[in-house]
């Protein structure tokens, strides 16, 4: 599904949040590739579950017309610094629910970006008449499960000692929103 563009100004920073699309594609590729890079916080190391130009196309043509997921990108004069997507999918038991995703190149963080796309993602879900919204979170990321919690995200559970690419393990907390 699309959403209207939001703009931000947050300290002399200015982005807009909106939906991706399809001239996005290749920027999304390179994107995601940087900042499965850049952090420990995502479940992918660099190059795993690579996705190419071709399939980010498919994946946005194929969001922008379900009417259960939402695929947002923050863009800063022109370029692509984060993304965040909500998918759901189309089998009945589970239409009601989709799952939450992130991630924010490190030159962007503290800027209200990982913020601004969950706030616009659980507004656009509400309004849809989601039901739930999961997402997975590690148990070190404490600033992000703060910000969860903010919103109404609970723990729901506990998958533990998820090997990390720095060779150690760690918990991986399962949350989960309610509308």
């Amino acid at each position: 599904m699309l959403v209207n563009t939001k703009e931000f100004e947050v300290r002399n920073l200015h982005y807009k949040v909106r939906s991706a699309q399809s001239e996005d594609a290749q920027a999304l590729s390179e994107l995601r590739l940087q900042i499965d890079g850049e952090t420990e916080n995502l479940d992918r190391v660099k190059g795993k579950e690579y996705i190419d130009g071709e399939g980010f196309k498919d994946i946005i043509k194929s969001d922008s017309e379900s009417l259960n997921s939402i695929f947002l990108v923050a863009e800063v004069n022109g370029t692509l610094v984060g993304f965040s997507r909500c998918e759901g999918n189309e089998l009945k038991r589970s239409s009601h629910k989709l799952e939450f995703g992130v991630g924010v190149l490190k030159d962007y963080w503290g800027y209200g970006i990982g913020k601004n796309f969950l706030k616009e993602s659980v507004k656009w879900a509400d309004a849809n008449n989601i039901k739930k919204i999961t997402l997975n979170v590690l148990e070190t990321n404490e600033k992000a499960i703060i910000l969860y919690k903010n919103y109404g995200f609970q723990i729901e559970g506990v998958l533990q000692k998820e090997l990390l690419a720095d060779g150690n393990y760690y918990n991986t907390l399962l949350m989960g929103r309610l509308n």
